[in-house]
């Protein structure tokens, strides 16, 4: 550095020259142990893929939440939601036999008393 303003050797004719400053600039500085490029834009790297936050907590393996979105859950099919509304309607003319009856009907909290 204490040289740099010094004449050097042309390294194409060999006479003495003024040196001439790199035009680009690379440097690294470490963020969380690893190296990171300047500027840093704050973001990750995950499987070659720019990620806003790191892994935390459970992940599967060689999956980012950003990037491997979870499935949502299947949705029922007409036949499916038929037999549903079947079993509730039958639950409920049951319950009705036993009201008329005298008999109180279990009381069930919850999801229990939607599958049953």
């Amino acid at each position: 550095m204490a040289q740099a303003s010094t004449p050097a050797p042309c390294p194409e004719c060999g006479r003495k020259a003024e040196r001439i400053p790199p035009t680009s600039f690379a440097a690294f500085t470490m963020r969380e142990g690893y190296p990171r490029a300047i500027p840093d834009r704050g973001t990750y790297w995950h499987l070659g893929k720019e990620v806003k936050r790191p892994i935390t907590g459970k992940a599967r393996m060689n999956e980012h939440p950003e990037i491997n979105k979870p499935q949502p859950p299947p949705r029922k099919s007409k036949g499916e939601l038929e037999a549903l509304a079947d079993k509730r309607e039958a639950k409920r003319k049951e319950e009705a036999k036993m009201r008329a009856s005298g008999i109180e009907p279990p009381r069930l909290h919850g999801a229990l008393a939607d599958d049953e």
